[in-house]
């Protein structure tokens, strides 16, 4: 039997009504994404614990590529934060191929390259400084390790400052083997200087010690910069008589990291790892004042972090 043509229409109101009504339930169940969790660097702390005033400022910034972060005016942000000593790494450039812009820096006359050996393009670190160094040094003393171009060391008159572009473990895990020799060379080098004078170790450390110090730490536990033997590598550091110094001062900040993946718009959900560092003999302790994490500042997969210390 055919129905009316009202009798149709009621019929279709009823499905759209009984459609419409499933679609909100679906909607009212569909959760809403979280907003980030941001972290706000604090206002500067200018003075030690006992009252001593900040005399030395010093920056670091892993630039994923020196030519093109000067492209993304990071050199703005470094004449803004104006430190005494800024520290660089993955530069990724010969000294031939330095850009004219960071070489004719009048702010710091003093400037140091360190680049790989094997290949144009890879790892690099540098040291930029307002004042001349009493030493600089490359390396660590072993050549395995030092034809990567990962560390620059400069003595000052009461500290060494060293920095340093720690070896990745690699997708895979790859050169998870070569990372813990590494971690133990790397560890008797700056046991040695530590024995003459206190020192700063500041660069990209690639290792989140503890979960607090990325993200998502569950799905995390193969990844390198958070295997057990690259964290473990990092504890055997400060048992050896150094310290975190963003840790001392901020135990339990959350949410606080210094790099983010270009993918999945990390940068602006903040799911990040916190790699770079500044690692202090226990002896400077008292004269540490702050250490900084410049996380509004762009031009790289890292953000550059800053220590004020009163040595």
């Amino acid at each position: 039997m055919k129905r009316g043509k009202k009798a149709a229409e009621a019929t279709v109101e009823e499905d759209n009504d009984a459609a419409t009504e499933t679609s909100a339930k679906k909607v009212k169940k569909t959760k809403e994404p979280e907003a980030p969790v941001l972290y706000e660097d604090p206002p500067d702390k200018m003075s030690t614990k006992d009252g001593r005033a900040a005399n030395m400022k010093i920056s670091s910034w892993n630039v994923d590529g020196l030519r093109a972060w000067v492209k993304k005016n990071g050199l703005d942000w470094v004449r803004e934060e104006d430190p005494d000593v800024l520290c660089l790494q993955e530069t990724k450039c010969s000294e031939k191929n330095l850009p004219v812009e960071i070489t004719s820096m009048p702010e710091y006359p003093h400037k140091y390259w360190c680049v790989s050996d094997e290949k144009e393009g890879y790892s690099g670190v540098a040291m930029l400084c307002k004042t001349e160094p009493v030493k600089v040094t490359y390396g660590i003393g072993k050549e395995e390790h030092d034809k990567e171009g990962r560390v620059i060391t400069a003595e000052f008159p009461t500290f060494y400052l060293v920095t340093a572009y720690v070896p990745n473990a690699s997708r895979g895990l790859v050169r998870l083997d070569y990372r813990k020799t590494w971690d133990a060379d790397f560890r008797s080098y700056l046991s040695e200087l530590d024995m003459q004078k206190p020192l700063v170790l500041c660069g990209d450390l690639n290792v989140a010690h503890q979960e607090i110090d990325l993200k998502n730490p569950k799905g995390n536990k193969k990844s390198a910069g958070f295997t057990p033997e690259e964290r473990e590598g990092f504890g055997q550091l400060l048992e050896a008589g150094f310290a975190d110094s963003f840790r001392e001062l901020y135990p339990e900040q959350a949410n606080a990291y210094t790099f983010w993946t270009y993918m999945m718009n990390s940068r602006a959900k903040n799911v990040g790892w916190r790699l770079d560092y500044f690692v202090l003999s226990s002896s400077l302790l008292p004269a540490l004042c702050d250490s900084k994490i410049r996380n509004k500042a762009m031009g790289s997969d890292h953000c550059p972090i800053t220590l004020h210390i009163a040595v």
